[in-house]
């Protein structure tokens, strides 16, 4: 059966997407309010009464804004490690209906195989996810300072990989909104990618298993998707990667749908 993915939104202000496979629908985030999760499910015909369960990557709030109402309100399952259960119980004030996971741990859901990895991010105990499917394996990677070797050896098995591309150096440098110490922060080993280092990324993971590249988390001050695209793109040029869709996932409307099919087997 086809496999969907659907980026809700992905930006340093929310971040949410949705998998739908024969028997299993999954969020990986909810960082967007209840209403807005609502909205845009709908806009794809899904609501959330239906989901299986959450993942969940890390306890900051533009990873899980939606998540305590979410949990409350249709008793959906969410699948974390203990440390960013108790983060986000605290923050929020509200018991979550948690399935605990151990970081590194590789558990099934449904027709889905969730293995998670940890990430440098200034979290409690930050995961990435590649979600193995019968129609293809989806890496998901946002919130990271710098790549390590464990990153990219578990999503160099994505056939399709949503990657931070968080800012351009020159104008989080130049951003005048900004205090110093928070573009230390972003641009620390527990911060997050530049684009520069989104393309080091991509090429390091690059296999020829790769199909669909999706650039998220972009900052609205410190990034531009233009600038992204373009050094993105022109790192892909440079390798030789041509088999490779580029997307942009926005913050502000879901991307078009991915179907993934099943790839026959060879005689």
């Amino acid at each position: 059966m086809p496999v969907s993915l659907t980026i809700l939104g992905s930006g340093s202000s929310g971040n949410c997407a949705y998998l739908e496979t024969d028997e299993t629908r999954l969020l990986i985030d909810a960082g967007f309010s209840l209403r807005q999760i609502r909205q845009r499910m709908a806009s794809i015909g899904r609501a959330p009464e239906n989901l299986t369960g959450i993942l969940i990557t890390h306890e900051h709030g533009d990873h899980v804004q939606g998540l305590a109402g979410l949990s409350s309100k249709f008793r959906v399952p969410v699948y974390c490690n203990r440390p960013t259960q108790e983060a986000i119980e605290y923050q929020s004030r509200v018991k979550l209906n948690c399935r605990l996971f151990s970081t590194g741990a590789s558990f099934e859901l449904g027709d889905v195989l969730v293995e998670t990895f940890m990430i440098p991010h200034d979290a409690q105990d930050p995961v990435g996810f590649l979600l193995r499917t019968g129609a293809g394996n989806i890496g998901i990677l946002t919130d990271l300072g710098h790549t390590t070797r464990l990153a990219m050896e578990r999503v160099r098995q994505a056939n399709v990989l949503l990657l931070e591309s968080n800012h351009d150096i020159k104008l989080l440098q130049d951003c005048p909104h900004r205090p110093w110490s928070l573009k230390q922060r972003i641009l620390g080993r527990h911060g997050h990618l530049s684009n520069e280092a989104a393309a080091e990324a991509a090429e390091m993971i690059m296999t020829a298993e790769l199909r669909h590249l999706y650039l998220g988390h972009l900052s609205r001050e410190c990034n531009r998707p233009e600038l992204a695209h373009r050094v993105m793109n022109e790192r892909l040029q440079r390798i030789g990667a041509n088999h490779v869709r580029l997307e942009m996932a926005t913050q502000d409307a879901p991307s078009p749908t991915l179907t993934l099919s099943p790839q026959p087997v060879a005689a």
